[in-house]
């Protein structure tokens, strides 16, 4: 199974096993975390319905790109400014697919309205 997830102004193809490095997100290497933009799901040819699907991942590690040299420069007016930049990535394993956290809090909202008719008629 695959789905395209949107991070970080991106869209990226993700299925289970897969490393991708997104722009910068909260975290520490080793902790989970949850991807709830996902544009399209599938199987082979067979599309999906994206309503509450979400990607769970874990963070591998932080780690700083390639250094992008600014070099800016005004002829005949002896103007030349010369910058560095290195922007922040995450890398990221794409642990499942699915609709793990939608389905458990799918269960509690079950029990809580189980529970609320049998407190209205005490």
């Amino acid at each position: 199974m695959f789905a395209i997830v949107r991070t970080g102004g991106k869209q990226y193809r993700v299925a289970a096993g897969d490393k991708i490095v997104v722009e910068k997100l909260d975290g520490e290497a080793g902790s989970s975390i949850t991807l709830g933009d996902v544009l399209l799901a599938g199987e082979g040819s067979d599309l999906k319905p994206t309503d509450g699907l979400t990607v769970s991942a874990e963070i591998i590690a932080q780690a700083k790109g390639e250094k992008v040299i600014v070099f800016k420069k005004r002829r005949r007016h002896n103007y030349r400014r010369k910058n560095g930049h290195r922007q922040n990535h995450t890398i990221l394993k794409i642990t499942a697919i699915g609709a793990q956290e939608t389905k458990k809090k799918a269960a509690k909202a079950k029990a809580t309205e189980g529970d609320a008719p049998a407190a209205a008629e005490a």
